[in-house]
């Protein structure tokens, strides 16, 4: 990896979008199934297949297709009912990680900026039960606010983050969430301030890896991280991305903020550049489609889940190293590893019909939000990610009334309004909004955050007088 972290980071034209539902055809920009990437399938229990792996070409790490992603642990508010107790249940994860690992998972993702910054003490108290070659752990320098840019801040961060995993190394070290801001925010956390050589120098002293980001936002961005390794001033070992059947092809409409996950993909897979999966079911939006949808998916796959439908395409691509879901509850997990022991690749006709299956979810009008919270705490204390999880649910589920002449339209109305008020209390609904807009710039979808409140708002409050 060469040390040289020249400042002048040149800007790279754009590339055409090609994409694999358009009939365009370049090297690499095809989803391809998985080939010489997986390893060979061990045997479970019962004669059946087990987890199916991925060989990390940069280390020879053999890692499951599923990874487990560390910032929706249950709380301890899950099982007492308590909305508000959001203490994280270490017992529920300890449990949740040994089923995991029992299963063939072996990567773990968290973030010191995950849990409200208690997912790497909990997962490092679960792994800390396990035999230290049996896992690969990846965190990242989650340095988003101006105090942390120092390199005295940045150093501690890192330090901080292999005290709370209880180890001496990490397996797979991310800068994170790059590309919003553009070169001049990645400049500010990372290259004035000498960081980026200094986790080159510890990677060089085994205490990283494998270095690599993770990327939210626009495609000229992103050119300017790969125009790096061009150039020879680093080498990625590896890139999280989110990618899923939406944002393969759709990430980019409305947004300029964006980039479609099939150009992502190619760019890395040219480049053979491992990739790591986050967000395939765009923060469990996939996992409950409207029901129109999730019918046609019944039809194909009775015995399938909606969400295995997400996880079976992110999972296809060659060159795919994992794919992090974050398994609050235990039937998630059973679930996702029903899906991945082996991974059944999603064919051609099947790529066609998510795609179809896309853009009849594009028309419903729902609020892109992955409930990662980077928008909390919002300072007026609304709950932005449980007001769109409320709006978006009731969508799908037939609960949002358009038309008062519909005859299921008193229903549906008392299942939104009593519905909101159960799952956000009053003083955290979206009317107390007065689009101050601190919560917009931290929104890695680009989500232009009061405009959905007020818009939400403005629904209920067409409900509540029964002017629809």
């Amino acid at each position: 990896m060469s040390k040289n972290t020249d400042n002048n980071i040149s800007r790279r034209r754009f590339l055409r979008d090609l994409g694999i539902f358009s009939g365009a055809a370049v090297a690499g920009s095809a989803l391809t199934m998985c080939k010489s990437v997986a390893a060979p399938e061990k045997e479970g229990k019962d004669g059946e297949k087990g987890m199916t792996m991925r060989v990390n070409p940069n280390s020879n790490d053999t890692v499951s297709i599923l990874g487990y992603g560390c910032m929706r642990f249950p709380t301890m508010g899950l099982s007492s009912g308590k909305a508000d107790d959001d203490r994280l249940d270490q017992e529920a994860i300890n449990a949740s990680v040994d089923a995991a690992l029992e299963g063939g998972v072996n990567y773990f993702d968290t973030s010191p900026a995950y849990c409200k910054g208690n997912s790497e003490a909990a997962i490092g108290e679960a792994l800390s039960r396990h035999p230290r070659e049996s896992y690969y752990i990846a965190t990242k320098l989650s340095n988003f606010a101006p105090q942390t840019w120092t390199t005295e801040a940045s150093k501690e961060m890192f330090e901080n983050s292999l005290k709370n995993l209880r180890t001496d190394y990490v397996d797979y070290y991310l800068l994170h969430a790059i590309g919003m801001g553009g070169v001049d925010a990645f400049n500010q956390r990372y290259v004035d301030n000498g960081i980026l050589p200094w986790l080159v120098e510890q990677k060089e002293k085994g205490r990283i890896r494998n270095l690599g980001f993770s990327f939210h936002g626009p495609r000229k961005s992103f050119d300017e991280f790969m125009a790096m390794m061009d150039r020879g001033e680093i080498h990625w070992d590896f890139v999280q991305i989110q990618l899923n059947y939406m944002d393969w092809l759709h990430a980019e409409e409305g947004s300029d903020s964006n980039t479609n996950a099939d150009y992502l993909y190619s760019e890395l897979h040219k480049r053979g550049i491992p990739v790591v999966i986050m967000e395939p079911l765009l923060g469990g939006r996939l996992a409950s489609v409207a029901a129109p949808v999730a019918a046609k998916m019944k039809e194909r796959r009775p015995d399938d889940s909606t969400a295995s439908w997400a996880f079976r395409f992110a999972g296809s691509p060659e060159g795919v190293l994992t794919v992090l879901s974050g398994m609050t509850y235990m039937e998630h997990l059973r679930d996702n590893l029903t899906t991945y022991s082996p991974l059944d690749p999603v064919s051609d006709d099947e790529k066609a019909f998510l795609e179809r299956c896309a853009l009849e979810i594009l028309q419903n009008n729902l609020v892109p939000c992955t409930n990662c919270k980077y928008c909390m705490p919002c300072p007026y204390g609304i709950d932005i990610p449980g007001t769109f999880k409320h709006y978006n649910t009731c969508i799908n589920e037939g609960n949002a009334p358009r038309d008062g002449e519909d005859p299921d339209y008193r229903r549906a109305r008392r299942a939104f309004l009593y519905g909101y008020d159960r799952s956000v209390p009053r003083l955290r609904q979206a009317t107390r909004c007065i689009s101050c807009g601190t919560c917009t710039s931290h929104c890695p979808q680009s989500i232009d955050i009061p405009t959905e409140l007020h818009r939400i708002d403005a629904y209920i409050e067409s409900l509540k007088q029964n002017l629809i």
